[in-house]
């Protein structure tokens, strides 16, 4: 996914009281293909615009206790931001020639969206994180072998420290024995992508504790027996 670099930021600390500060922020960024507006909020998704579908999507999470945020006209914003951007797009390429460019290199994990069941589809994520500038490849194997169906890519997320994160996920049914892998490749890397391997390997309950109790129980059991036999037979001889 090439993004070219042409960013519009606004960042607004909102103060409630001495003790707590809010961060709300925008990001928009655009090339000649493609386009993404992001609104933020102390680190949380609130939203952004499915520029396909037409539509603001609202994703700031109920816990977050921040009910009554509302942002009027989210997704025409978002559209007058990328207008914007697409227009300023050719003076900014050329500014940007100029500047020396600072890279930073991702850090990459993978891991299952859910606790792992044999034969129960799950998902993936590959999650890449404190990259700069936002522009990244992410490619799955199962086995070794590419896989291409079943992923999903992200848009960029901005961090406060001005990198960037981005989430693959990869839709799979486990089964013992499985290997899976993705691969984030940026250009910090110079040319050694980071691969991270995921194998599905779902440990057995252990038998052994339990054979032994009742191993262990059926000796008592037995012992109780035979003592009780050899008291009567005692009893009886008297």
């Amino acid at each position: 996914m090439k993004l070219f670099i042409t960013i519009l930021t606004l960042t607004a600390v909102l103060s409630t009281s001495a003790e707590f500060e809010h961060e709300a922020f925008l990001y928009a960024a655009c090339s000649d293909v493609e386009e993404e507006f992001y609104i933020g909020y102390d680190e949380e998704e609130y939203g952004h615009v499915d520029f396909k579908q037409k539509r603001a999507v609202e994703t700031l999470p109920d816990f977050v206790g921040q009910k009554n945020i509302t942002f009027p006209r989210f997704y025409e914003i978002g559209s007058d931001a990328i207008v914007g951007c697409k227009r300023d797009l050719p003076i900014f390429i050329e500014i940007f020639k100029s500047l020396p460019l600072e890279i930073d290199a991702p850090q990459t994990s993978i891991y299952p969206k859910d606790d792992v069941e044999l034969g129960v589809q799950n998902t993936l994520i590959c999650h890449a994180t404190g990259f700069y500038p936002p522009s990244v490849n992410i490619s799955w194997t199962k086995n070794n072998v590419i896989v291409t169906e079943g992923i999903s890519l992200s848009q960029y997320r901005p961090r406060t420290d001005d990198t960037f994160n981005i989430f693959s996920t990869l839709k799979f049914t486990p089964a013992e024995g499985d290997i899976y892998s993705c691969t984030v490749n940026h250009k910090a890397l110079q040319g050694q992508p980071q691969t991270k391997i995921w194998d599905v390997d779902v440990a057995l309950p252990s038998v052994g504790p339990a054979v032994f109790c009742g191993v262990g129980l059926t000796l008592g059991l037995l012992g109780v027996i035979l003592g009780t036999f050899f008291l009567i037979k005692g009893h009886n001889c008297h």
